[in-house]
């Protein structure tokens, strides 16, 4: 792997995606790229206000398209994907040159992170039932997918970024 293969920081919403790209990315001195900041940015809206008003299909769609745009910068960027682009054939066969980083958290841990943040959508559900769902829903995918996987919170966002940042410099592929 080199500098010019994309770290892609996947997992489901509150499992600190966010927080470890932003480490990964001052660390290697890479740019950033945010699904939800993307949206944000481009549509002037949230992931919730997206999918509460033009439905989980045009979010999806946006954060899938996000992910494909981003896969193909270059330098090649940190990126902090939305759980949704598993769902999307394309998004799982584009990740397969990228090191993708799987932040894996239990449904308790991420109904906190969820009921914490308005920005989070919920789909109708409880948070609780909403996380279990999605786990249960994509766990295959992101276990297809990742390259490297840890558990939050058992370990920080600090530490997992210090892993993450340990295996690229193993391989030799820092950046």
């Amino acid at each position: 792997m080199t500098a010019d293969v994309p770290i892609v920081v996947i997992g489901l919403m509150g499992a600190g995606k966010t927080s470890v790209s932003r480490l990964l990315s001052k660390a290697l001195g890479r740019p950033m790229r945010d699904s939800d900041e993307y949206l944000e940015e481009r549509y002037g809206a949230t992931a919730a206000e997206i999918a509460a008003g033009e439905g989980a299909e045009v979010l999806h769609a946006r954060e899938a398209a996000h992910l494909l745009d981003s896969l193909a910068e270059r330098p090649a960027p940190v990126i902090a994907a939305a759980a949704s682009v598993l769902d999307d054939p394309r998004c799982r066969t584009e990740l397969k040159p990228a090191l993708v980083v799987w932040l894996d958290a239990t449904p308790e841990f991420l109904a906190e992170k969820i009921m914490a943040r308005s920005h989070r959508p919920r789909f109708g559900k409880e948070p609780l039932e909403l996380a279990s769902e999605l786990h249960e829903r994509r766990a295959a995918s992101f276990t297809e997918v990742a390259d490297l996987r840890f558990q939050r919170p058992e370990m920080s966002k600090h530490e997992v970024a210090r892993a993450v940042l340990d295996h690229l410099e193993a391989t030799g592929a820092g950046g």
